[in-house]
């Protein structure tokens, strides 16, 4: 896609959640870690959105400090507000509460200049789920060596 410069994915969650609605958010950042994204140095492994007094906020996700601001260095692992409409505050935070869901972020990107996350509505698997996602696609991969040769 034009515009978008992808920095980060969680690759894990769609191997441990089953995921639901997507949605894009914007993300409140410092200046050090603005400068930081661009260089790529971001994990969302871990991270998920909670909700608290009307807001969405990105917890768990590491964003390395800038190796060149001295002064005004971030905390890497401080709580981000996510960037939202109201009604699609309200629209998720109902879903979340009642279902049983969670919010997961999928991956963290530049959009027209603008940092800008993908969180998925996901539900998490339990083991055996997992283990039949491994068996598919060990199927898969024997497949793909058979029609090879």
């Amino acid at each position: 896609m034009e515009g978008i410069k992808l920095i980060a994915k969680n690759k894990k969650a769609r191997f441990d959640y089953e995921l639901g609605d997507r949605v894009e958010a914007g993300l409140v950042l410092t200046g050090s870690e603005v400068k930081s994204l661009r260089m790529g140095k971001a994990n969302l492994t871990d991270s998920f959105a909670k909700f608290k007094d009307g807001e969405a906020w990105l917890v768990g996700c590491h964003i390395i400090q800038y190796p060149y601001a001295h002064y005004d260095q971030h905390d890497p692992e401080r709580p981000r507000k996510l960037l939202l409409h109201k009604r699609e505050l309200r629209k998720l935070a109902s879903k979340v509460q009642e279902q049983g869901m969670s919010l997961i972020p999928l991956s963290i990107y530049f959009k027209n200049g603008k940092a800008k996350i993908e969180l998925a509505l996901a539900k998490g698997k339990k083991t055996h789920d997992k283990r039949h996602a491994i068996k598919e696609r060990e199927q898969a991969r024997e497949m793909h060596r058979a029609l090879k040769r």
